[in-house]
């Protein structure tokens, strides 16, 4: 147990308290103006502005006229100093003052409102794109990523002409995709680029770097939504445009393409690139778009109906993709999380400021709430808390049966009261009997003062609208005058307005964030493609199934928070090095930990230990299972999993598209060996299958290559062409996931038959074709020999099948260590094809 100190020195720091401020002067002398017409822009960051003016007035001996002051703190909690407003009104028109030397002083010739109308730009971050004072160039991991993307554009072109190359980033918030990849588009002097984003809020994100950077001068931004932006484009000239999938995926009456958006398909775009490539229903509503409504198991380019040259996705955590194999090895770029960390950590000074210094550690805190909180929402075959039922919330309803937010209130509102006053310490968060044990408290967030000055503004995420209504209302509440200083605002519902309009409220109520106070309380608005630099600290309070969902909401509060140092010679003041994670149900939190560490990372010759290791060692995680709290290591992370609820664990990874081989060249050496056809026809989901189904998978593939590479030049035979091959693409997609589906529920059949046998010692391999050869075919239905066969040519992927029965004998071992019983403990393990040592099993899963 660790001590309540040493978590404070290690994880929670003292952050400096600074005032951004812009100030404006003219300057006497003996009464008399010395500088008439003009006006000095300066800036600090102490508290009180003329502390810094009257340094000044003794350097320069003058006496100031102070003109005007403002907090130098955009809407968005950037800061910004005198050099910002100096390069916004030097764009302006305004002359920059030079002295006797020629240098350029912080004097002005202009009029003060001149100066508070570019500071007010600057607040609103409005008006001052055209002005594209940006010229930053690419870090080295952003360079790497357009060099590596590039060639294997070229690579992927040589190998196949007829394909369109395609590249993931898997990259991090904040690795800046939308800088780079349009630098890269730059760099290759692609003229027409398409952006296509589920998430409609990323849109001023990309239309502010296109705008605001020097090296996208020539290009134009066009909003595919907004008509006047179309008709103003120029199509000869080199153009940005974005659409979002909600527009370009409507439908005109007669289910054709909207006119308003026809220009788009029938333009040829040189690339295309797709933002926030991890949503689930990104790939389900794109069907129409795509292919027509086929499976989008893989977006083919070849029946897509807007054409491009090169096609580049982008995502944070791109799970699907990478599972199900979509893009090779060498088209995947990936940044992660723990690769910017160590990056941050290896910086050496000799080279200059650190860029990764300002980006926060994220540290993931867990608690483990009392029984009498719990027990209310036990739900589940493990009996897990369940946060869901915890912030249940039920409202009134109005004449026409829809729900009347403003009398939300939560089902359990005792419990949900106490929780309350557990994270600000009026509440007791151990039993009696704990801390009759010596049970300490742990560092909680509205308790303990150096993380209560920390966290000044906080992200609630929660399950429905009604439970943030119902929050608000709570805290809002007489019984809670605490949080009355905190400005409650709630990103849920219709009210509260989609995509970048459901932001400034949030904006609004922070104001000048460094003196401010709020708590936004969402249900998934504002956890994706937007960024909030002052938030420190999400909790989550929603029953998140996904990792890709957890860690997009999660890494939300993990953007850098810095403020310029009086002093241009010192470095950037960060006002945020640490940001925080706080989860009420640890199960849930370390799987989906778990999950993350070891799905982003395909690298089958490390462990889930290793990969999860080298995840909290920079994602450090603190867990209070009610006795006190300590940081755990990876090992101790997984027993943890591996103890709660890791049945949904094991059954993913037996039903995952990695343990079976579909290829066309594992196809064809099904139809070159007819003991092996005999082989897999034997297999349950392929007797009612033709046996000629191989052939025509091989067949059909082949001709659709052929055709691609055909250009008959004769557009009508093109367009009946493009279509034929759509259908038969179709087809070919759903034949091949047959196959697929019934190797998997093959495989789904082998955790039973181990379950079945008590040998562990040698390999499964073994176990089947040598020991238990009678059981395995009472199990799945088919001969050794044919399993052998099957084994043989290449149906199951050996790395995968080792990493899923480890997984399976690791809980297994739980299960029976739980119980008391260790019979295997200190032999041998068997996998699929190899056996380790006992020791190695916690190493492998």
């Amino acid at each position: 147990m660790a001590d309540t100190q040493e978590l404070r020195d290690r994880y929670m720091p003292q952050i400096p308290s600074i005032f951004p401020q812009i100030y404006a002067y003219e300057a006497y002398v003996n009464g008399n103006n010395i500088r008439p017409g003009q006006i000095k822009v300066g800036y600090t960051t102490r508290k009180d502005y003329m502390d810094r003016v009257h340094e000044q007035e003794g350097q320069m001996h003058i006496k100031a006229h102070v003109v005007g002051h403002w907090d130098a703190i955009k809407q968005t909690g950037d800061a910004f100093t005198d050099h910002d407003v100096h390069a916004l009104l030097r764009n302006r028109g305004f002359m920059q003052v030079r002295d006797d030397d020629g240098k350029l002083t912080e004097f002005f010739e202009c009029k003060i409102k001149d100066i508070e109308a570019a500071v007010q730009s600057l607040v609103s971050d409005k008006d001052i794109s055209a002005s594209r004072i940006n010229n930053y160039g690419p870090r080295a991991e952003q360079a790497e990523a357009m060099e590596k993307t590039i060639t294997s554009f070229k690579n992927q072109q040589l190998s196949d002409p007829s394909k369109t190359p395609k590249f993931l980033w898997n990259a991090k918030m904040r690795f800046g995709k939308t800088y780079t990849s349009l630098e890269m588009a730059n760099r290759m002097d692609l003229t027409k680029i398409l952006i296509i984003s589920f998430k409609v809020e990323v849109k001023d994100s990309w239309k502010n770097e296109l705008l605001g950077h020097q090296d996208f001068v020539d290009y134009q931004w066009v909003d595919v939504k907004d008509k006047s932006s179309v008709d103003a484009c120029d199509t000869a000239k080199p153009m940005v445009a974005f659409g979002s999938f909600q527009d370009l995926l409507g439908r005109n009456d007669l289910g054709g393409i909207k006119i308003k958006n026809e220009w788009i398909h029938t333009m040829n775009w040189n690339l295309i690139i797709f933002d926030e490539y991890h949503f689930g229903a990104w790939r389900d509503r794109a069907k129409d778009m795509f292919d027509d409504g086929s499976d989008m198991e893989l977006l083919d380019d070849a029946v897509m109906p807007i054409t491009t040259d090169y096609m580049l996705f982008l995502s944070g955590t791109p799970f699907r993709a990478i599972n199900v194999g979509e893009f090779l090895e060498d088209q995947i770029y990936n940044w992660t999380y723990s690769d910017e960390q160590q990056a941050k950590a290896n910086w050496d000074d000799n080279d200059g400021i650190n860029p990764y210094a300002a980006m926060p550690e994220m540290i993931l805190m867990t608690y483990q709430l009392p029984e009498v909180c719990t027990q209310i929402a036990l739900k589940g075959e493990q009996n897990e808390f369940d946060l869901n039922e915890f912030f249940r919330a039920e409202c009134d309803l109005d004449d026409n049966g829809k729900e009347i937010y403003d009398t939300a209130r939560f089902v359990h509102n005792n419990e949900v009261q106490r929780w309350l006053d557990i994270i600000r310490g009026k509440a007791d968060i151990s039993t009696e009997h704990q801390k009759a044990m010596g049970a300490t408290k742990p560092v909680l967030p509205y308790y303990d003062i150096t993380l209560l000055n920390t966290i000044n503004h906080t992200l609630w995420y929660m399950h429905s609208v009604a439970s943030c209504y119902a929050m608000k209302h709570l805290l809002e509440s007489d019984v809670n005058k605490f949080y009355h200083d905190y400005t409650i605002v709630v990103a849920a519902g219709n009210k509260a307005g989609s995509g970048a309009a459901a932001l400034d409220p949030v904006r609004q109520a922070m104001k000048n964030p460094v003196e401010t106070k709020t708590i936004t309380i969402t249900c998934g608005k504002l956890t994706t493609g937007v960024t909030v630099r002052p938030w420190s600290a999400i909790f989550m309070l929603t029953a998140i199934s996904t990792p890709e969902s957890y860690f997009q909401s999660a890494f939300r509060v993990q953007s850098s928070w810095t403020v310029k140092s009086d002093n241009v010679d010192d470095l950037d003041i960060i006002k945020k090095p640490k940001c925080y994670v706080f989860d009420f149900a640890p199960n849930r939190a370390l799987r989906q930990l778990s999950e993350y560490a070891c799905g982003l990372n395909t690298d089958y010759t490390k462990s889930a230990e290793e990969k999860v290791g080298e995840f909290i060692k920079f994602l450090p995680v603190l867990a209070f299972d009610g006795t006190g709290m300590s940081p755990i290591n990876a090992t101790e992370l997984l027993d943890y999993v591996a103890s709660g609820t890791t049945a949904t664990l094991l059954a993913r990874k037996w039903d995952s598209a990695l343990l079976v081989n579909v290829s066309n060249e594992m196809i064809q050496a099904i139809i070159d060996d007819s003991e092996a056809r005999d082989a897999i026809m034997s297999i349950e989901g392929f007797r009612n299958m033709n046996s000629d189904v191989f052939e025509t998978i091989i067949n059909r593939s082949n001709a659709i290559k052929d055709k691609k590479t055909k250009d008959t030049g004769d557009k009508t035979t093109d367009k009946k062409t493009k279509k034929e091959i759509s259908e038969e693409e179709k087809e070919l997609k759903s034949q091949r996931k047959q196959i697929q589906e019934n190797l998997r529920k093959f495989a789904t059949r082998i955790p039973l038959f181990m379950y079945l046998t008590d040998e562990r010692e040698q390999t499964l391999m073994d176990v089947i074709t040598k020991v238990e050869p009678a059981l395995f075919k009472k199990v799945t239905g088919i001969e050794v020999s044919d399993f052998d066969k099957l084994v043989h040519i290449g149906v199951f992927n050996s790395a995968a099948m080792n990493e899923a029965v480890a997984a399976f004998r690791r809980y297994e071992e739980s299960s029976l260590s739980y119980t008391g019983i260790d019979k295997h403990y200190g032999e041998k393990v068997g996998l699929w094809d190899i056996a380790i040592k006992h020791e190695e099993l916690t190493a492998m899963t």
